[in-house]
């Protein structure tokens, strides 16, 4: 039934061809070839294999990876694609890391009271339909970027595999058409949705309805002809304004120059140390490496490895260590381009020994604040509230010659902001800002301002080992939970030795700077509230969180991959 069912996902791409094109890169990565076969680790089979196909052909771990983020336009509109935005890591075989921020920016016209209505904060679901929640996308440009730097095919070749799924068709999912269910209000907000993804009775096409986007399959071509240039101006760049201007709910001022504007950014990378290893991530507007790196940093000196996956103990250290990073994230972490980010203070190792020696593994701090790391003297900051995110994708690639990716991508939640332009889904990633720019007189650091990057919790991350090798290529998906998904994984491979299917499989305790902790329902974890309750946690919840995660191990010179059970997810070598 597996097989068969994988054969009908994958289907539509085993005739995909790759078109020439006159477009290549400027610097290929190097050709000294380390594994036999590439992988890529992926949210859905169908997209997966679009990157595969990439490494087949000689492409690089880049290419891959683009060419899944196209692919989940097409499978996955209700988390990622072009109509978003995305953080990408990418390393060489040298161990050397690079950095590019394609996260959406708002229009030249926001400001901090974007989100007042009526002289009120408009509430999470009000602020999402419409024009108000969409940021330039950056996805595109982000793609180019990478290219012209490391990819080895063509750019039109890239498309081909999602060209294909959008105009030939693809079959509805299990996870798609909840997806649909749940969120109708985004997904049929404007007459395209409803006509793409529901049926005269108005509800979701039933579970192997194969949908065609003979649209987007419009829309990819035109790209995948003319580059980044025909996506950020012309008729597409016209469409995105006037959908967001005219939008049936909230319209906002957008325009033309807004969207022409885009770059996408060369950021340094977000690196410490953890035991042994090296850990790498995506620095500001992104939350996730310095979430990531400050709770592995305070955990050091805790013998997770002798305390095991079964302890209640490990759990209750992995728990309070995210109370204190998820409080420094909240009150630092914003777009470094508009606020000063103290990133080097917030994983100083010294100030994380600091942060440390406050957690107990007998008992629960009875409360916790954000520190003050170095570089975050004077600075006067709100802390600011969690807001929800779900609609996300992560990308794990390793290529034959040891290049490899781990990319996410995003369009915030279900179906971003509802609006359709061009067959895909327009983002509500600006609801990622804090909608409250001031709080007790104090300038939250993640307020709404024009041209401003909103913060993320996307954690795209590497793992080196003592030698300098890569040894883990990781990252997952669903908002604020992204950086507990990623910590519960590393710690899982190189704490736990586990494989990185069998870390993506443990369970997420979620402790977000709050006083209420989060384990995921229906885990083994549960069980294990009396334990957590008796060392002082009163507030233990079991909770549905929205776990997908994706990751590629090198071990021993041989790629193991996983990808989130919880999830249709894949990892396939080519």
């Amino acid at each position: 039934m597996l097989n068969r069912t994988l054969a009908l996902l994958l289907a539509p791409l085993a005739l995909a061809s790759c078109t020439a094109a006159t477009q290549t890169a400027s610097a290929p990565p190097p050709k000294t070839q380390l594994f036999t076969k590439g992988m890529v680790s992926a949210a859905d089979p169908r997209a997966a294999a679009a990157g595969t196909a990439m490494l087949a052909q000689d492409g690089s771990a880049t290419d891959a990876a683009i060419a899944t983020m196209l692919a989940l336009t097409v499978v996955e509109p209700q988390s990622s694609g072009i109509g978003g935005g995305g953080l990408y890591v990418e390393t060489n075989a040298r161990g050397e890391v690079e950095t590019i921020d394609g996260r959406e920016k708002a229009p030249a016209a926001a400001g901090p009271k974007w989100f007042f209505k009526d002289g009120k904060v408009m509430s999470f679901p009000e602020a999402v339909p419409g024009g108000t929640s969409v940021g330039v996308p950056g996805n595109i440009a982000l793609a180019a970027k990478a290219h012209d730097a490391h990819g080895r095919l063509p750019w039109a070749a890239l498309f081909a595999p999602a060209i294909k799924l959008a105009r030939d068709g693809f079959v509805v999912t299990p996870r798609l058409y909840g997806m649909l269910k749940a969120s109708s209000q985004t997904a049929a907000f404007t007459p395209e949705g409803r006509a793409l993804y529901y049926g005269a009775d108005g509800q979701p096409l039933p579970v192997g309805t194969v949908i065609r986007n003979p649209d987007l399959a419009n829309t990819l071509e035109m790209i995948a002809r003319q580059g980044r240039k025909s996506f950020y101006g012309g008729g597409n760049a016209r469409a995105i304004v006037a959908r967001v201007t005219t939008a049936p709910r909230n319209p906002e001022p957008m325009t033309a120059a807004d969207v022409g504007a885009y770059q996408a950014k060369d950021r340094a990378p977000v690196c410490a140390a953890y035991r042994q290893y090296k850990i790498c991530g995506m620095g500001p507007p992104s939350s996730g490496a310095t979430t990531v790196l400050a709770t592995l940093g305070q955990l050091e000196r805790f013998d997770l490895h002798a305390l095991g996956q079964t302890s209640p103990t490990a759990w209750h250290l992995i728990a309070e260590s995210e109370r204190l990073a998820y409080a420094d994230r909240g009150r630092y972490s914003a777009d470094a381009d508009f606020v000063a980010v103290p990133v080097a203070g917030m994983i100083d190792r010294a100030y994380l020994a600091k942060r440390s020696a406050l957690i107990d593994p007998a008992k629960t701090m009875p409360s916790v604040s954000a520190g003050v790391p170095p570089g975050a003297e004077g600075l006067s900051r709100a802390d600011a509230p969690l807001a929800p995110e779900y609609g996300t994708s992560h990308i794990a690639v390793v290529d034959r010659q040891g290049n490899a990716v781990t990319y996410t991508s995003t369009i915030e939640s279900p179906f971003g902001s509802g609006l359709m332009v061009g067959g895909y889904f327009l983002n509500n990633e600006l609801t990622d800002f804090d909608m409250q720019p001031e709080v007790a007189g104090r300038m939250v650091a993640n307020r709404v301002e024009g041209g401003k990057r909103p913060r993320s919790s996307m954690s795209p991350t590497l793992v080196f080992g003592p030698d300098g090798k890569l040894v883990l290529v990781v990252g997952a998906a669903g908002g604020a939970t992204i950086p507990a998904q990623v910590i519960r994984a590393v710690i899982g491979v190189l704490d736990w030795n586990l494989t990185p299917q069998q870390a993506l499989s443990l369970p997420v305790i979620f402790a977000p700077g709050i006083d209420t902790v989060f384990v995921e329902q229906g885990s083994s974890l549960v069980p294990m509230i009396p334990a957590l309750n008796a060392l002082g946690h009163g507030d233990v919840q079991p909770r549905g969180l929205p776990l997908k995660g994706n990751a590629i191990q090198i071990s021993n010179g041989e790629l193991l991959g996983g990808a989130d059970p919880r999830s249709e997810g894949v990892a396939l070598s080519e």
